[in-house]
């Protein structure tokens, strides 16, 4: 009992009023425009089995390997982030782009692009409002996974501030791997196309971030200083070491900033990306 009610204080609550801002933001305060993409988007994610498919995907793996493979019940395990969340951004890099690889994409294959870009509608609502959908199925994966927290909270008593912060830190890598899926889905009519190209390119961030590539760039010599500007680019975008000090509760503005401008220059690029094929 006492776990439930800290799991409805702690983790229940502060959703509810994140979710309540996120509502009133849509629903009061974007244009109307950007509502009614937004809307269409989210009927045509739960009137299709793909969010539900990758609901069972997502959980499926994430709380498998979490409980039979990565020790988290052993002796009382009270802290997630080795056995847990260093491990979501992994399955994100799949899943993520398996949610947004239908976002441009599938408007270009069947020809409805072209009639969206001759409709009374700036490219930025359509933009915003499709990513915003596909952001809500992700944060409902999220979501989803809160079963686990419980589970923690009755073998023993972990912060869960920390944990708290870990689901913050796992959603805006999704966010990432999101913004950028949208940025290539605009590039291609195939699906398949973007989700391997979003794969590899998340994978690409995500791996960019370890330390091995920093000290790599200490010693290159000779021939291989010509991939420097290169490795360098990856590294400074790589993603894995903001995730990290969010995961483990260092809630730094740095890092906040990171993830908001990052999203913000891959959404930027989805509109140049657009406007091109509107010419």
């Amino acid at each position: 009992m006492k776990a439930l009610i800290t799991l409805l204080l702690q983790f229940a609550v502060p959703t509810a009023i994140i979710a309540a801002v996120f509502v009133g933001i849509v629903f009061f305060v974007l244009p109307r425009e950007v509502r009614t993409i937004f809307k269409r988007e989210l009927r045509s994610y739960f009137t299709s089995p793909i969010a539900y498919v990758l609901f069972v995907v997502f959980l499926g793996i994430s709380n498998a390997l979490s409980f039979f493979f990565t020790g988290v019940l052993e002796g009382g395990e009270a802290d997630l982030f080795l056995p847990y969340f260093q491990y979501l951004p992994w399955y994100l890099i799949l899943i993520a782009p398996a949610v947004g690889m239908r976002l441009w994409s599938e408007e270009q294959r069947l020809g409805t692009m072209e009639l969206m870009l001759t409709m009374p509608l700036a490219p930025w609502h359509a933009i915003l409002g499709k990513y915003l959908a596909a952001a809500v199925v992700l944060f409902t994966m999220l979501l989803l996974s809160f079963p686990i927290v419980w589970t923690i909270n009755f073998l023993g008593e972990p912060d869960n501030g920390v944990i708290m912060s870990g689901f913050v830190a796992t959603f805006f890598v999704a966010l990432c791997f999101l913004a950028v899926t949208s940025f290539v889905s605009a590039m291609t009519r195939s699906q398949l196309v973007a989700l391997l190209i979003s794969v590899a390119v998340c994978l690409v961030l995500w791996l960019g971030g370890l330390p091995h590539i920093s000290e790599m760039l200490m010693n290159l010599k000779g021939a291989w200083l010509i991939a420097w500007p290169l490795l360098k680019l990856i590294n400074a975008v790589g993603v894995m070491p903001h995730f990290t000090e969010l995961a483990k509760g260092v809630l730094g503005l740095r890092d906040i900033i990171f993830f908001l401008t990052f999203i913000a220059f891959c959404l930027f690029a989805t509109s140049t990306a657009i406007r091109l094929k509107r010419a």
